[in-house]
Protein backbone atom coordinates (compact mmCIF):
# COMPACT_ATOMS: atom_id res chain seq x y z
CA UNK A 1 0.00 0.00 0.00
CA UNK A 2 1.22 3.24 -1.22
CA UNK A 3 0.77 6.41 1.02
CA UNK A 4 1.31 10.00 -0.16
CA UNK A 5 1.30 13.33 1.67
CA UNK A 6 1.07 16.72 -0.23
CA UNK A 7 2.62 19.84 2.11
CA UNK A 8 3.30 23.15 0.76
CA UNK A 9 0.05 24.62 0.27
CA UNK A 10 -1.03 27.79 1.37
CA UNK A 11 -1.68 31.67 0.53
CA UNK A 12 0.03 33.26 -1.93
CA UNK A 13 -0.75 37.12 -4.07
CA UNK A 14 -1.16 37.00 -7.70
CA UNK A 15 2.37 36.75 -9.69
CA UNK A 16 4.18 34.60 -6.88
CA UNK A 17 5.06 31.21 -6.51
CA UNK A 18 4.69 28.19 -4.25
CA UNK A 19 6.30 24.91 -4.57
CA UNK A 20 4.22 21.55 -3.45
CA UNK A 21 5.79 18.27 -2.37
CA UNK A 22 4.26 14.61 -2.22
CA UNK A 23 6.09 12.40 -0.08
CA UNK A 24 5.34 8.81 -1.11
CA UNK A 25 6.33 5.91 1.51
CA UNK A 26 5.14 2.29 1.53
CA UNK A 27 6.18 1.10 -2.16
CA UNK A 28 9.05 0.60 -4.56
CA UNK A 29 9.31 4.59 -5.40
CA UNK A 30 11.38 4.23 -8.88
CA UNK A 31 8.05 1.98 -9.91
CA UNK A 32 5.33 4.75 -9.52
CA UNK A 33 3.89 7.11 -11.95
CA UNK A 34 3.34 10.07 -10.04
CA UNK A 35 0.65 13.01 -11.02
CA UNK A 36 -1.04 16.16 -9.48
CA UNK A 37 -4.21 17.07 -9.95
CA UNK A 38 -6.57 20.03 -8.73
CA UNK A 39 -9.51 20.62 -7.69
CA UNK A 40 -11.15 24.79 -8.05
CA UNK A 41 -14.22 25.32 -6.22
CA UNK A 42 -17.58 23.60 -7.38
CA UNK A 43 -15.31 22.41 -10.43
CA UNK A 44 -13.88 18.80 -11.66
CA UNK A 45 -10.44 17.40 -10.67
CA UNK A 46 -8.64 19.04 -13.73
CA UNK A 47 -5.14 17.43 -14.53
CA UNK A 48 -1.74 19.35 -13.87
CA UNK A 49 1.57 17.41 -14.24
CA UNK A 50 2.71 14.08 -14.44
CA UNK A 51 5.97 12.55 -14.43
CA UNK A 52 7.10 8.67 -14.76
CA UNK A 53 10.23 6.42 -14.13
CA UNK A 54 12.48 7.82 -16.96
CA UNK A 55 11.35 11.70 -15.69
CA UNK A 56 8.98 11.93 -18.70
CA UNK A 57 7.04 14.72 -18.23
CA UNK A 58 3.69 16.00 -19.07
CA UNK A 59 1.40 19.04 -18.28
CA UNK A 60 -1.89 20.17 -18.61
CA UNK A 61 -2.79 22.88 -20.86
CA UNK A 62 -3.53 25.57 -18.44
CA UNK A 63 -0.12 25.43 -16.27
CA UNK A 64 2.40 24.46 -19.33
CA UNK A 65 5.39 26.96 -19.34
CA UNK A 66 4.49 28.47 -15.52
CA UNK A 67 4.57 24.77 -13.64
CA UNK A 68 7.21 22.30 -13.07
CA UNK A 69 7.17 18.50 -12.00
CA UNK A 70 10.52 17.35 -10.62
CA UNK A 71 10.91 13.99 -8.44
CA UNK A 72 13.97 12.68 -6.27
CA UNK A 73 14.19 9.49 -5.93
CA UNK A 74 16.19 9.39 -3.10
CA UNK A 75 13.79 11.27 -1.34
CA UNK A 76 10.76 9.33 -2.45
CA UNK A 77 9.33 12.63 -3.28
CA UNK A 78 7.65 14.51 -6.17
CA UNK A 79 7.49 18.48 -6.60
CA UNK A 80 5.37 20.93 -8.12
CA UNK A 81 7.11 24.10 -8.96
CA UNK A 82 4.38 26.68 -9.69
CA UNK A 83 5.30 30.71 -10.61
CA UNK A 84 3.41 33.17 -12.04
CA UNK A 85 0.53 32.08 -9.99
CA UNK A 86 -2.77 33.49 -10.70
CA UNK A 87 -6.47 33.59 -9.51
CA UNK A 88 -7.82 30.48 -11.85
CA UNK A 89 -5.07 28.34 -10.11
CA UNK A 90 -6.67 28.32 -6.51
CA UNK A 91 -8.16 24.86 -5.70
CA UNK A 92 -7.39 22.09 -3.82
CA UNK A 93 -4.44 20.17 -5.27
CA UNK A 94 -3.73 16.28 -5.27
CA UNK A 95 -0.97 14.30 -5.44
CA UNK A 96 -1.77 10.81 -7.29
CA UNK A 97 0.39 7.57 -8.32
CA UNK A 98 -0.03 4.54 -10.12
CA UNK A 99 2.55 1.27 -10.31
CA UNK A 100 4.35 1.09 -13.57
CA UNK A 101 2.93 3.41 -15.41
CA UNK A 102 4.79 3.61 -18.98
CA UNK A 103 4.28 7.36 -19.71
CA UNK A 104 2.39 10.39 -18.32
CA UNK A 105 -1.27 10.17 -18.09
CA UNK A 106 -3.49 12.84 -17.16
CA UNK A 107 -6.73 10.33 -16.26
CA UNK A 108 -7.95 10.68 -12.96
CA UNK A 109 -9.22 7.21 -13.18
CA UNK A 110 -5.93 5.82 -14.13
CA UNK A 111 -4.21 6.24 -10.69
CA UNK A 112 -4.36 4.45 -7.74
CA UNK A 113 -3.17 5.85 -4.67
CA UNK A 114 -4.17 9.68 -4.09
CA UNK A 115 -2.91 11.95 -1.20
CA UNK A 116 -5.43 14.31 1.16
CA UNK A 117 -4.74 16.88 -0.74
CA UNK A 118 -3.01 20.78 -0.02
CA UNK A 119 -5.02 23.74 0.08
CA UNK A 120 -3.41 26.66 -2.85
CA UNK A 121 -5.42 30.29 -2.53
CA UNK A 122 -4.01 33.08 -4.89
CA UNK A 123 -5.12 36.36 -3.86
CA UNK A 124 -4.83 39.46 -5.77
Amino acid sequence: QVQLVESGGGLVQTGGSLTLSCAASGGTFGDLGMGWFRQPPGKEREFVAGIVWNGAASYGDSVRGRFTISKNNAKTTVYLQMNSLNSEDTAVYYCAARRWLPSPNSRPNIYTYWGQGTQVTVSS
